[in-house]
């Protein structure tokens, strides 16, 4: 079987325990105003141009097309995107696993990986034969179905949540957030581990409103924890390289200060629900 992905990141940290391979998948149904992998939106391969790479040759033409960037002697063009065989990934990921200890392994991202379940499911199944942990890192906005061809080869979901209101959600990302609840919910029912991921960006869900509803979103999955994920910038430049506006330009990133509040706002709701479910 074959997937579409983008990048393929080792000795990753923070997808995940331990140390990981990351696997990035090519597509998302979001249109998150923050997203640092633009690269991932589109599906199918794109031509991405690094400017400060240019030596001015001439050989790509009007870099118009894919096969132009066949001409580039610097890389400054080139195609962002490749097909693969989950049999190839698969070699890739096992590339590494001396370095991942007992927890670590392989984790799904994108994009949204689970567009490509099928794919995602075939690399994940032969990836636990091999003895790796597996994980996914979803934003949820898929049919329940694509999640559940994954159930059985998944060890861990790391399940983004970025806001409580559905209009707000609408506004930052282009869909509202009643399917991606309802899967959470559907997942947590059935016991699957899951890892709460919360991206905090200033003006959308900074606020104590916002995050209070968000933490009450967290306390209906039991034993999920949760990180919060502070906006950075890190992405803005691949926006120009692939033609693509950036609409957060001039945002600055949380403040230490105000993250650690936040993280201490979640880490108390997370010790309340253990007291309630102990008594």
């Amino acid at each position: 079987m074959k997937a579409t992905i983008f990048d393929i990141q080792r000795f990753s940290v923070h997808d995940g325990p331990g140390i990981r391979t990351t696997v990035f998948f090519k597509g998302c149904p979001l249109r998150c105003r923050w997203c640092h992998n633009p690269e991932g939106l589109c599906r199918e391969p794109q031509l991405q141009f690094q400017k400060e790479d240019c030596i001015g040759c001439g050989r790509c033409k009007d870099r118009a097309a894919l096969t132009d960037a066949e001409n580039c002697p610097t890389g400054a063009l080139h195609v962002c995107g490749r097909e693969a065989a989950t049999e190839a990934l698969l070699r890739e990921v096992l590339r590494d696993r001396d370095f991942y200890g007992g927890e670590g392994g392989v984790t799904c991202s994108g994009g949204e990986c689970l567009l490509q379940a099928d794919a995602v499911a075939e690399l994940l199944r032969c990836a636990k034969a091999e003895g790796l942990h597996t994980a996914i890192d979803t934003s949820g906005c898929v049919p329940w179905s694509a999640i559940e061809k994954t159930l059985d080869v998944c060890d861990l979901y790391l399940y983004d949540i970025k806001c409580a209101d559905p209009q707000l959600h609408r506004a930052y990302t282009g869909h509202d957030n009643t399917l991606i609840l309802d899967n959470l919910r559907r997942l947590s029912a059935l016991g699957a581990p899951i890892h709460l991921r919360v991206p905090v960006i200033p003006g959308f869900n900074d606020d104590d409103e916002a995050m209070t509803a968000i933490a009450a979103i967290a306390e209906q999955i039991p034993d999920a924890p949760v990180t919060l994920i502070p906006y950075h910038a890190l992405g803005v430049s691949k926006y120009a390289s692939l033609g693509m506006a950036y609409t957060m330009d001039g945002i600055a990133p949380i403040s230490p200060d105000r993250l650690a509040a936040l993280e201490r706002m979640f880490q108390k709701k997370q010790s309340n629900r253990s007291r309630k479910e102990i008594t």
